[in-house]
């Protein structure tokens, strides 16, 4: 009698047994953590994985080695613009940034209104940090802590001397949250020194924004302590591709750390990381074949590289053509965050074309550089692989997979492709604020 009923015996077991199951597969993976760096002014060909040779770049080539490597990144021309994307998921015009915030316009910025990128992300329960460079208002309320970073250390405007850590007007400018803090070291270094201690002490889930000051001007290379600048005399202009390289070496160096950080603890497979740099290199950059750079709309200001990784979800040693915005990063981490997504976004998440869930997509982007008397300035839209400048009066078309170098002109062989681009390019300006010169 005992033997028959056995199984029966079991059978509460076998339920938990299933039932466990079930619940497994139905289980949501967890977040993702997110690490965001942001390079500042460095070239289009300036990392070891991009085909730099005189700049030793470990850290990029190996996310480039672990993940995706992007050919058709773009940002803005200029700083704040793209920060302000970023930060928002929009273009940045519709904030009022075609320019950079000067650094006497104290009350310009980026309002606050809640849904920021770091506020969406704290909604889902994720620990929020800045670390380096803001440039989107000085104010408390455009400030980085009103945008939902719990922590904050770095500077709010466009650069600071690295080792005095005063800014262009002599004005002493590293912040911890809100008040201004004085600490000695060269200012890469803080920045890395800042983002390891977040990384040891912080919980799961999280996202770290670290924002490098290097390469920016002013070229001030690591390990020359007396080498600080006197703003009125000390320009962008001093410097040398020497002091460059050593710039990059060492915040390359403090990203392989910060990629160490992870290894340690055990969450670089549960880690999403995105470089990238905020727009095209500047006079000491190299800019690979790319024409032209920084404050420009020509490939050499806008295109730039970028590097995702993000293990068992993004393959390894993959490089990718399809043609991405800054924007698309916004969308992407909240998406990976399973963050609510604001139905204004100007970016999607691309992870899907990335891994090869979908196919690749031609997308349009569209970009305005006003200059006084704005007859002059440039305008610019990518359409897959055509590439359509304004510059000076003069309509010029450039087919991308053939002329990355932007050196023959078509407009004259194809007037209905550029009709076509320019009536797009009208109709996205027709819906932004008028343009505030520079």
């Amino acid at each position: 009698m005992a033997r028959r009923f056995l199984p029966l015996l079991f059978l509460p077991v076998l339920i938990l047994i299933l039932v466990g199951r079930i619940s497994h597969s139905d289980a949501k993976p967890p977040k993702p953590n997110i690490l965001l760096i942001v390079a500042d002014d460095l070239g289009y060909g300036d990392l070891g994985c991009y085909g730099c040779r005189d700049i030793r770049t470990p850290a990029a080539d190996r996310l480039a080695k672990e993940g995706v490597r992007l050919t058709d990144f773009y940002a803005s021309p200029v700083c704040t613009p793209t920060r302000a994307s970023l930060i928002t998921g929009r273009y940045p015009q519709y904030f009022g940034f075609d320019w950079v915030i000067g650094y006497r316009e104290k009350d310009r910025g980026l309002p606050a209104e809640g849904n920021s990128l770091p506020a969406l992300l704290k909604k889902e329960g994720y620990v929020t940090a800045l670390i380096g460079k803001w440039h989107l208002g000085y104010k408390k309320e455009f400030a980085p802590n009103a945008h939902g970073f719990d922590e904050f250390f770095g500077f709010l405007g466009a650069d600071l001397d690295y080792y005095s850590h005063k800014d262009a007007l002599g004005d002493p400018g590293l912040y911890h949250n809100t008040k201004l803090v004085d600490e000695k070291g060269y200012l890469t270094d803080l920045i890395t020194e800042h983002s390891l201690a977040f990384l040891k002490q912080t919980e799961e889930p999280f996202f770290l924004e670290v924002t490098y000051n290097a390469p920016h001007f002013p070229f001030q290379p690591p390990d020359k302590p007396n080498d600080v600048r006197n703003p009125r005399t000390h320009g962008p202009d001093i410097g040398t591709r020497d002091d460059y390289i050593k710039m990059v070496e060492r915040m390359d160096q403090g990203i392989g750390k910060l990629l160490d950080a992870l290894d340690d603890k055990g969450i670089a497979k549960q880690t999403l990381v995105i470089y990238f740099s905020d727009n095209g290199g500047d006079r000491l950059a190299n800019n690979g074949p790319l024409f032209h750079g920084k404050y420009t709309l020509w490939e050499g200001g806008v295109r730039v590289p970028c590097v995702l990784r993000w293990p068992s979800v993004l393959p390894e040693k993959q490089d990718s053509a399809q043609q991405t915005i800054v924007m698309d990063l916004t969308a992407s981490m909240l998406a990976a965050a399973g963050a609510q997504m604001p139905d204004d976004l100007d970016g999607v998440d691309i992870v899907p074309m990335l891994n090869g869930k979908e196919n690749p997509k031609e997308r349009s982007f569209f970009w305005r550089l006003p200059r006084p008397s704005d007859r002059f300035g440039q305008r610019a839209a990518r359409k897959g692989k055509w590439k359509y400048v304004f510059d000076r009066e003069t309509d010029m078309l450039f087919d991308l997979e053939k002329d990355i170098s932007e050196r023959h002109n078509l407009a004259y062989e194809n007037p209905d492709r550029i009709k076509e681009i320019r009536a797009e390019l009208a109709d996205w300006e027709s819906k932004l604020p008028r343009p505030k010169e520079p």
